[in-house]
């Protein structure tokens, strides 16, 4: 009887997992699954549920070394289990944490872009539609109160999503209890990590502190917690359907329309979802937003963009191609006697000079304050930076602007206008083509 009893159990909680598999649609019995295999509980409950079930499966267990003995005593059991049950393993080793610090990433987020991209690697080799992660409903929870800690908005607030790109989670049906219940009744084996079991990271602390605290003022918080994130999918739907409109709307070549931002049912928002994935926080957006109203010239960054607030805009650039010194093109000259029938070119990529004229050593820099040049056709002189103000160029345009100069002398203004004194007149007799590549 006790054995039925615990076969029934178990039958019920692999056709919950099955049902669940279905009903997302995340993958088929005609599928190869290759499924990220830690030791721990979460993940032996998953590669046992699927292989009993009959799903094609192969394993891939990172060894972080973080741990010392313990690590490698967590590779030497999975090891074994593939064994027992014919399962197809795939190790790896990392250096954790000479990794982070080449990133300069925390140990947690090393470890994280280490296993997924190395999951990705293998299950193209392998030829495996899905990786399978044993992601649970506290797991779901822990999330959900993370994201609302960090302000992370609306859709942090939904959990863990079932599917993303190749990767699944098949047990999300479940909660730690159930799945530690399952082995047991099983009488399978699995490795616990001390780490969690230690109040050392955010994560860990919700689970060790917050969420028992929560449960002692509601105990079914959970169950409330992953009701409220169901709820909110579909206010997310309607909200992210929203968004996207907004994004077409103020979004243009040239930047983010203030104008039209500001016209929005809700700029912050609209702002916050535009500007968080490039990493601004919560506060910077506010800053930001707090910024539009004000004089053009202020900046916002984060470790890879920018954001610049200027007359009519807020520009949104990439800080490699913003801060690197060397011109995004290369000069190609070329130097011909001149002849009446010669026609000089209208492009602002081409530049035709006198070759007598530009006797001195030819460089190309980024334009400075105090810079000045006669712009052709003009008999005085003109500081660089007025005659971009008048052009209407935007703030990160002036930092873009490159100059070519013969010695100290700006001869061209690349790309809009070449100097006076060095024109093509009745006396010329050789002339310089530039042309930008």
């Amino acid at each position: 009887m006790y054995r039925k009893i615990h076969y029934i159990c178990n039958m019920i909680i692999e056709q919950r997992v099955i049902r669940y598999i279905e009903s997302e649609h995340l993958f088929s019995l005609n599928d190869k699954v290759l499924v990220a295999l830690s030791g721990g509980a979460d993940s032996v409950a998953l590669l046992r549920i699927l292989q009993h079930q009959g799903y094609p499966c192969e394993a891939a267990h990172c060894n972080f070394h973080l741990r010392g003995e313990e690590s490698d005593g967590d590779e030497q059991f999975v090891r074994q289990l593939c064994c027992s049950f014919n399962i197809p393993l795939h190790i790896v080793h990392f250096d954790t944490n000479q990794y982070a610090k080449e990133k300069h990433i925390s140990i947690e987020m090393a470890a994280r872009e280490l296993r997924y991209d190395w999951f990705q690697k293998i299950a193209e080799e392998r030829k495996a539609s899905v990786i399978a992660v044993a992601h649970h409903k506290d797991d779901s929870i822990e999330t959900m109160l993370l994201n609302l800690i960090r302000g992370t908005g609306i859709n942090g607030l939904l959990g863990i999503r079932p599917i993303l790109g190749k990767i699944v989670r098949p047990l999300l049906c479940l909660n730690r209890q159930e799945i530690v219940e399952y082995l047991e009744s099983i009488h399978q084996s699995f490795v616990t990590d001390s780490t969690n079991l230690q109040d050392e990271y955010t994560r860990n602390k919700i689970r060790l502190n917050l969420l028992p605290l929560m449960e002692e003022i509601n105990p079914s918080v959970k169950d409330s917690l992953i009701h409220t994130g169901n709820c909110l999918n579909d206010a997310a739907a309607l909200y992210n359907y929203g968004i996207e409109k907004g994004k077409q709307q103020v979004l243009t070549d040239k930047g983010l329309d203030i104008k039209k931002l500001l016209d929005e049912p809700s700029p912050k928002a609209l702002l916050f979802e535009i500007l968080h994935p490039l990493g601004f926080n919560s506060a910077q957006v506010r800053d930001i937003l707090s910024s539009l109203n004000g004089q053009p010239g202020k900046q916002f960054h984060t470790k890879e963009w920018n954001v610049i607030k200027d007359r009519d805009f807020l520009l949104i650039e990439n800080r490699q191609t913003t801060m690197d010194d060397l011109p995004p093109f290369e000069l190609i000259r070329e130097e011909m006697p001149y002849t009446p029938e010669f026609i000089i070119p209208r492009s602002k990529d081409c530049a035709c000079f006198d070759a007598d004229k530009l006797l001195e050593t030819i460089s190309v820099r980024k334009w400075t304050i105090g810079d000045s040049f006669i712009p052709f056709g003009m008999k005085g002189k003109k500081k660089v930076s007025d005659y971009l103000t008048d052009r209407k160029f935007s703030i990160s345009q002036k930092e873009r602007q490159w100059v070519m100069c013969s010695g100290e002398k700006i001869a061209w203004l690349i790309g809009e206008r070449t100097d006076n004194r060095f024109r093509i007149d009745e006396h010329t007799q050789r002339i310089v083509i530039y042309r930008i590549k």
